[in-house]
């Protein structure tokens, strides 16, 4: 997408008079996260238990409750292995970051489009993690500890910090923001 695309993308989400100052995307595909380094281990020794009960199970005639007892955590390995990569990679393509003099908007969503919008002034914390291309993540607000092993990954009550992820010249992008926010 062009950054005229994405402004028109962006334009039914700003109010009148309103300018975007910045727009962009995510980098798409399939990525690797540091948090992989802790999740793929993981989830190979999930994955790989379940499989072991379930087969385990299936071939000794054990009680049709234990077959049934398997399936959601065979399916969750599955999940946690391979299809987090594909969700992720998903939902990073349908991902459009907007900055305005008064607010970040981060579009996203897979099945439906959901829309954050964010006052510059009042956030209380803007971290940058760049890398040697220039290319990084800017997080919008205090990270939780609890949850940067599962980095792109979403479990219901587990909230991250908003995040401008992947994106190009993100040191660029960065000082905008900050700048933004030492205005009146």
């Amino acid at each position: 997408m062009t950054n005229f695309d994405l402004e028109e993308e962006l334009r039914p989400n700003l109010s009148s008079g309103e300018k975007l100052i910045w727009t962009g995307k995510p980098k798409t595909g399939i990525v690797f996260r540091s948090s992989d380094a802790f999740m793929i281990p993981f989830s190979l020794l999930w994955g790989g238990f379940a499989l072991f009960w379930e087969t385990s199970v299936i071939t000794t005639g054990a009680p049709f409750f234990f077959k049934l007892w398997g399936i959601p955590f065979v399916l969750v390995g599955l999940y946690i292995i391979v299809g987090r990569f594909f969700v992720d990679a998903k939902k990073r393509a349908n991902t459009i970051y907007g900055i305005t003099p008064d607010r970040i908007i981060i579009k996203s969503g897979i099945f439906s489009r959901d829309i954050k919008s964010l006052n510059i002034r009042t956030l209380s914390e803007i971290t940058i993690n760049q890398k040697a291309n220039n290319s990084g993540t800017i997080t919008l607000g205090p990270a939780d500890i609890r949850y940067s092993m599962m980095q792109g990954m979403e479990f219901p009550g587990a909230k991250q910090p908003p995040r401008l992820e992947f994106i190009e010249d993100v040191k660029n992008v960065y000082d905008k923001i900050i700048d933004l926010q030492k205005q009146k």
